[in-house]
């Protein structure tokens, strides 16, 4: 596998995990940060830097201790795609 290849394919993983984590925040149904780590194959501390990261973007994100889940404060939208095109030379 070519280097840029693998770094695509890291792009893409980093990218799905922020869509999914989005999801679940939008449903309310993350559960611990200590579970929702568990899910997506992260440490704590990683998924911690991306609520972070998140945050740092405008992501209204706060966690409900009671019900045990990150929601957001009010409505918010993440657009993630990634589009691969082809350049002849």
């Amino acid at each position: 596998m070519e280097l840029n290849t693998r770094i695509d394919m890291k792009v893409r993983i980093q990218l799905e995990r922020i869509e999914i984590i989005h999801r679940l925040i939008d449903q309310r149904r993350t559960g611990r940060p200590e579970e929702l780590a568990r899910r997506l194959g992260l440490s704590v501390s990683r998924l911690a830097r991306i609520i972070e990261y998140l945050r740092a973007e405008g992501a209204p994100i706060a966690y409900d201790r009671s019900l045990q889940t990150y929601f957001y404060t009010h409505r918010f939208e993440i657009d993630v795609s990634l589009r691969f095109q082809r350049k002849d030379k």
